[in-house]
């Protein structure tokens, strides 16, 4: 009874892993609205007239959220030895207990209680809810496409790595150059490279504050030049990116089709119907 239990609670918290089929579903979707309510008046309360009118509310609220997503915390960290990874009763729930995604539970609930304990306002960090929208990828609708960002971004990390460097290789040149054409101009704002490189991040990610600027002829050739090579080498990691989702859909369509017996003809996953008259021709 008692590891029946525990394999139930566990499914029912963790969909992904052996989740059922109703009540899972019917919990996530609870805590994730939970989630967006607690957020929706973390962000009302900062209105002050909002706030000093309804502050019993809002105290309630937060306490009852509070007693929910503690109680979820605690099932969720009793049960967690139900998986192969945490399986020692003691050990393993210390595991599980340091683990991102049970730290971040515990993030979340921890600035309410040391707020009533010793009256720390630490009530801006119950924004770290927000974090627990990563439960959605838990989900099992979610999951294929998780998994496919996670793949894109650990296939093409090599070429996101080499892109970031000639990126920052880029600002600290430009940085040096624009620093040496202007800061000799009286009343200057490139005092010191190091001030130069906001001008520089700022420029070459097209942003442009407006708030430092060339002045002399020769610095504004130069940021001519610094803008135009921003625009290409800033858009390489998006580029990389693109190729890398581009592949990945490829390969998941390869998975998804199969060859006929009859002919050799590929056949798409998605075109079961066409398949299907395909096989009563032959």
């Amino acid at each position: 009874m008692y590891h029946a239990t525990k394999k139930k609670v566990h499914g029912l918290l963790h969909p992904e892993i052996v989740g059922d089929k109703h009540w899972d579903k019917v919990i996530n979707v609870f805590i994730i609205t939970l989630i967006i309510l607690n957020v929706i008046a973390v962000m009302l309360e900062t209105v002050q007239p909002i706030y000093h009118k309804y502050k019993d509310f809002f105290d309630n609220f937060d306490l009852v959220s509070v007693i929910i997503f503690t109680v979820e915390y605690v099932l969720r960290v009793w049960s967690s030895n139900h998986e192969e990874k945490y399986k020692h009763q003691f050990w393993g729930r210390l595991k599980y207990i340091a683990s991102p995604s049970a730290l971040i539970d515990l993030i979340a609930i921890l600035p309410s209680y040391m707020h009533a304990i010793i009256g720390l306002d630490l009530r801006i960090l119950r924004m770290l809810r927000l974090l627990r929208f990563l439960r959605l990828f838990r989900l099992t609708a979610y999951m294929k496409s998780a998994h496919m960002i996670t793949n894109i971004f650990k296939k093409r990390k090599n070429e996101l790595g080499l892109s970031f460097i000639l990126a920052i290789f880029l600002v600290i040149i430009s940085s040096c150059i624009m620093y040496f054409a202007e800061h000799l101009t009286p009343g200057s704002l490139f005092t010191s490279i190091p001030a130069t490189i906001w001008w520089s991040v700022v420029t070459l990610t097209t942003t442009g504050y407006g708030d430092m600027f060339p002045v002399t002829d020769i610095g504004r050739i130069m940021a001519s030049v610094i803008m135009l090579s921003g625009v290409a080498f800033f858009a390489l990691p998006a580029g990389i990116i693109t190729a890398g989702f581009l592949e990945e859909f490829r390969n998941t369509r390869k998975r998804g089709s199969h060859t006929c017996p009859h002919c050799g003809k590929v056949i798409e996953g998605d075109d079961a119907n066409g398949h299907e008259d395909h096989k009563e021709e032959h």
